[in-house]
């Protein structure tokens, strides 16, 4: 699958720069196209003619390739390439890439990137697990970069632990098989919906929730990724959309994500209901902010929203698939199989407000997969990583159908 594949290979300041060779060699047997842009610490511990006699390319590694004022674009670099792989990641590469700061070609093309990037860290294990380095692994993770987890074993620092760079075959294998699942929704369409909605009460108020919209938006980018076509129906949430293949529909209340999602499933192989949506919404909306008066009391009448998952499961047809989300406080197992079936969906995702580092807000997430068959576990993971494994229970549903 890396046939054609143009590849930027970032090599930065570590002693396992060297095994940066036996990666080039391995993609360009692939059919692979190789860039290498390398960090000024990188060309201490491997030289760019070794790398350039390799790749058949000039190497990259100023912003200026020449004194004449020749300049290496970080931009065309970043819209030329189908994967960043940046391997080995040193702890200081990796915090630049997290912050931002962008004071070598290398970072800049990183934030200039509109392809997936991976991250091979390489580090010393006391290095890799303090909690600096954990958390940017984190932000970037939830920026969306696929991390290639290091291994254990001996360090150049002859300790023994994690922090060894992943072996140039199995970060070769990793993007071997992120290109070989990038088409498995091609000509797909999926529908997901994403976000809160806000109920009005008057002008300046509304019923809402705390719904971030990050798992939603992250499935889009996963499906996306995987070669459908996305319609996002989000509600008022701060989060961008970054892949080509996701048409955005912004909208606020209950009601008007359902007319959005009554609009867009019937066209759809696949419906996702990501969205946190509000169950009431006041009888009626003031014109005017309500003015605090003397009485302790304020009453408001609710009526309930229309339900979008019900409204879609009776309209379903047999080759469409159906997802469900249930966020729950108890009865979890209870009430997800009781949604399932009265909703009609082909599975639901369950999680639970009582895991830690579960539910809104956070950039990780912990579920169980339940459909007719039974349940699956995952333990918690980011949201991204999330995505991708309710995306291959979705792939797994959809084959049949195929």
């Amino acid at each position: 699958m890396l046939k054609g594949k143009k590849i930027i290979l970032g090599i930065t300041g570590s002693i396992a720069a060297y095994k940066a060779c036996y990666i080039i060699r391995g993609l360009i047997k692939q059919g692979a196209e190789v860039q290498v842009v390398i960090t000024p610490a990188g060309k201490e511990f491997i030289t760019p003619i070794t790398l350039s006699a390799l790749t058949s390319k000039p190497v990259i590694s100023e912003f200026f390739a020449q004194r004449d004022g020749t300049w290496n674009s970080h931009v065309d670099l970043g819209l030329w390439a189908d994967a960043v792989l940046i391997a080995p990641a040193t702890a200081s590469t990796i915090g630049k890439m997290a912050n931002g700061i962008a004071d070598n070609m290398l970072i800049t093309t990183y934030l200039s990137a509109k392809a997936p990037v991976f991250v091979a860290p390489a580090m010393d294990l006391d290095m890799f697990a303090h909690p600096a380095t954990q958390k940017n692994l984190d932000i970037l993770r939830s920026y969306g970069n696929h991390i290639i987890e290091p291994g254990t074993g001996e360090l150049a620092s002859h300790l023994v632990g994690k922090g060894r760079m992943e072996e140039p075959e199995n970060i070769i294998r990793v993007l071997d098989e992120f290109f070989a699942s990038s088409d498995e929704l091609s000509g797909k369409k999926v529908m997901i919906t994403a976000g809160p909605t806000y109920e009005k009460i008057d002008p300046v108020r509304f019923i809402g929730n705390y719904s971030s919209g990050k798992m939603g938006f992250a499935l889009a980018e996963e499906c996306a990724r995987r070669g459908a076509q996305v319609t996002l129906i989000t509600g008022p949430v701060q989060l961008k959309t970054q892949h080509s293949g996701i048409i955005r529909v912004d909208v606020e209340s209950a009601e008007e994500m359902y007319e959005a999602a009554q609009a867009h499933f019937p066209d759809a192989d696949a419906g996702i209901l990501c969205a946190a949506v509000a169950d009431y919404r006041p009888a009626t909306v003031a014109d005017k902010k309500i003015k605090r008066e003397k009485e302790e009391e304020l009453t408001l009448h609710l009526r309930a929203t229309q339900d979008i998952a019900a409204s879609l499961g009776a309209i379903k047809r047999k080759q469409q698939c159906l997802v469900g989300f249930a966020l729950e406080t108890n009865n979890e197992q209870q009430n997800a199989e009781g949604k399932l079936e009265r909703k009609n969906f082909d599975f639901i995702v369950l999680n639970s407000l009582n895991d830690a580092g579960a539910g809104f807000r956070h950039d990780t997430n912990k579920i169980s997969i339940i459909d007719r068959k039974g349940r699956t576990d995952y333990s918690l993971k980011s949201k991204t990583e999330v995505a991708q494994d309710i995306i291959d229970c979705l792939v797994a549903t959809l084959s049949p159908n195929f």
